[in-house]
């Protein structure tokens, strides 16, 4: 007999419940990534042409603006997620995406509005980021808290499924865009429509969580349960162990995954498309694999599935960048991006639940949205500087290995010590 989880489902399907929580991060990937894609365009048409140069930097600098605001974001939908409930900080994310995507698609420019059209758009970045800091810790809580307790893996999968998901519709409109369009058609009027697109996706995605149950589990919690002020003081080893994995998770996604195009032209001096399309074949495979190994960490467990990703990320990173570098081609990077692929998909399905099982249901939204988006905004939304200040000092083509597998590293040793003190805590209780 199914236990909490199932019963907060209600009479809906699996799938609209899936589609409702990880819809709004789907939204968030794409609308991240469309906005880098279209930085060149927007630093011309929103910041001030005095110095081409600099308004390039701004533009640019406006990616990492919409990282700021991520963790004030994290720290009040989290809070909100837990004192008010998972479906109005879900519903409330959503509007807050659909809003930021609104101010970006239908601004003025700097030609028609001066200054405050590039007031605007850093406005817009601000609240984008501010949203994502609330999306994948009440998302993902409510997640974990509706699913049947034998498929609180595969559920919590289906989040980094949408991530993905996200990533491949952007990558997909940012090339069709391209080349549907001229330089100066996607200048002039054409960059509006991927925005226009995300428009579409938000009112979805309200109509969906709109028709959500809160979940049981977190109803019934008990009120007597741990405060959000004890996260600060009682669950140090769960905020470092949660953080380490994030940023684990975020290296993979901005370094190997994001930082590729940029990495197979400057460095290994392959033509970008040969980049694009790796990528997008290692995207689809991402997908595909994700829901497995989140079968799979239900089967034998989300610590388990980690720590092989993590060490098989750590033994063969090196190897496979040495590979890339002294065979550039095609076929090389395809072979090691497939590679990484599986890696990440291991890594990435089982992680959802496995932060979520570190916090108990009355802190679990502020718990996850900390370590998520913490770990995000410093180690992701500075990453490629990070990767590219290594290579210029260095001078070493592999800066990407030498970067990643430190958080990879690290994050293993930190799951295997919360192993270690999560036996004791038992043998502990079982003693008295």
């Amino acid at each position: 007999m199914e236990k909490v989880g199932s019963a907060a489902a209600g009479n809906k399907k699996p799938w609209k419940i899936i589609l409702a929580a990880t819809i709004g991060n789907a939204l968030e990937w794409y609308d991240f990534i469309v906005y880098g894609f279209l930085a060149a365009t927007i630093s011309k048409l929103f910041f001030p042409q005095d110095d081409p140069k600099a308004a390039l930097l701004l533009g640019t600098l406006s990616i990492g603006i919409g990282f700021v605001a991520r963790p004030l974001g994290a720290i009040l939908l989290g809070w909100y997620a837990d004192k008010v409930g998972r479906k109005p900080a879900m519903t409330l994310v959503i509007w807050l995406m659909f809003i930021s995507t609104a101010m970006i698609a239908f601004a003025p420019t700097f030609a028609q509005m001066g200054i405050w059209a590039t007031v605007l758009v850093a406005v817009a970045r601000l609240l984008q980021g501010f949203s994502a800091g609330g999306e994948f810790g009440s998302a993902t809580s409510y997640l974990i808290e509706v699913a049947p307790d034998h498929q609180k893996g595969y559920y919590g999968s289906w989040q980094m499924f949408a991530q993905a998901s996200g990533a491949l519709l952007s990558t997909l409109v940012g090339t069709l865009l391209f080349k549907a369009f001229s330089q100066e058609e996607v200048a002039s009027w054409a960059w509006r429509l991927p925005f226009f697109l995300g428009l579409l996706i938000g009112p979805a995605g309200l109509y969906i969580r709109r028709h959500l149950d809160e979940p049981e589990e977190f109803k019934k919690a008990a009120v007597a349960g741990p405060s959000q002020s004890s996260i600060w003081n009682e669950y140090i080893p769960e905020l470092v162990t949660g953080t380490t994995l994030s940023a684990a998770i975020n290296v993979m996604s901005y370094v190997i995954i994001t930082y590729l195009p940029l990495y197979a032209q400057q460095t290994l001096g392959l033509p970008q498309s040969d980049a694009f399309t790796a990528l997008l074949v290692a995207v689809v495979v991402r997908m595909v694999l994700i829901p497995l190994f989140g079968i799979a960490c239900d089967r034998v467990g989300r610590r388990s599935i980690l720590i092989l990703a993590l060490s098989a990320f750590t033994l063969t990173i090196y190897p496979a960048y040495m590979y890339i570098i002294h065979s550039p081609s095609l076929k090389s990077l395809m072979l090691v991006e497939l590679w990484f692929a599986i890696l990440i998909a291991a890594a990435y399905a089982p992680c959802p639940t496995y932060l979520s099982e570190l916090f108990p249901t009355q802190i679990r939204g502020l718990g996850l949205s900390i370590v998520y988006n913490i770990a995000a905004t410093v180690f992701g939304g500075f990453s490629l500087f990070f990767v590219t200040y290594i290579q210029q000092v260095t001078g070493s083509a592999l800066a990407p290995a030498h970067y990643s597998v430190f958080f990879f590293a690290a994050s293993l040793v930190a799951i295997i010590l919360m192993g270690e003190r999560e036996s004791e805590q038992k043998l502990g209780v079982s003693s008295r």
